[in-house]
């Protein structure tokens, strides 16, 4: 299966540390891949290298083929690749609608030569379709403050999915919702995975052996271990490393 994301040799130290050190590390299109770790292993780095938010110190980055080592972060998520934060990152006093069509805005018009004037039926169907795949278009009028946290959370996926990710990285997801709301972000992330190729960062293990595919497990920066998720759930350096025996 050919990889639509690939790393080799990635690295990136700061100072004395080296928090990612010569991954390879490989996602065919298609795939719900998660990747585990203890704090400080080196999962958020290594996904802040692979959506631009950081410069390696080390290694190359390919996605869809081409090199992206040095590509600005605004370039990546034109190109596909787009990162939703641990923390919400939602306009609070915004609506639904509008914090989904201030990201699809950013997307359709491409600098000063691009489109300055956007069609509203077009930007209208993006935005809609992005609260669909969420389950909040019947709250678009809602102003985002007043939504439950859990939805909120589901908003800002919305909004990373009206910028039409081919690769959607999800930092911890789940942190902070309820069973119901873990169960309802879970079913939608399914959903879009049928499109869209999804690296989920997760510290709730029934989530991860349930949504995964794949799972890569890093510890002190490096790949520890990778596998389906009965593998390495019953890998005993995963379990002495991570899980607890």
């Amino acid at each position: 299966m050919t990889a639509l994301l690939a790393t080799d040799g990635l690295s990136k130290r700061f100072g004395g540390l080296l928090a990612v050190d010569g991954v390879c590390f490989e996602v065919p299109a298609g795939q719900i891949r998660a990747v585990i770790g203890p704090n400080g292993a080196g999962k958020t780095t290594l996904m802040g290298l692979i959506s631009g938010r950081l410069t390696p110190s080390a290694g190359h980055i390919l996605f869809n083929g081409r090199d992206v080592t040095r590509q600005r972060a605004w370039d990546r998520a034109r190109s596909g690749i787009v990162y939703t934060f641990q923390v919400t990152s939602v306009f609070p006093e915004l609506s639904c609608y509008e914090n989904v069509a201030l990201a699809a805005q950013r997307q359709l018009t491409r600098g000063m030569f691009g489109q300055l004037i956007l069609d509203e039926k077009r930007l209208g169907g993006r935005v809609r379709e992005a609260l669909r795949q969420v389950g909040l278009v019947d709250v678009e009028t809602q102003v985002a403050s007043a939504l439950p946290y859990g939805h909120q959370r589901l908003l800002e996926v919305a909004m990373s999915l009206a910028l039409e990710p081919r690769l959607l990285i999800l930092d911890e997801p789940t942190q902070g919702l309820a069973n119901a709301e873990i169960d309802t972000l879970c079913a939608h992330v399914r959903e879009i995975a049928a499109r869209i190729t999804v690296v989920i960062i997760e510290h709730n293990m029934p989530v991860v052996l349930d949504l995964a595919d794949w799972i890569t497990v890093m510890e002190r920066g490096a790949v520890l271990a990778e596998g389906p998720p009965a593998q390495i759930a019953g890998d005993p350096d995963v379990q002495r490393a991570y899980l607890g025996t």
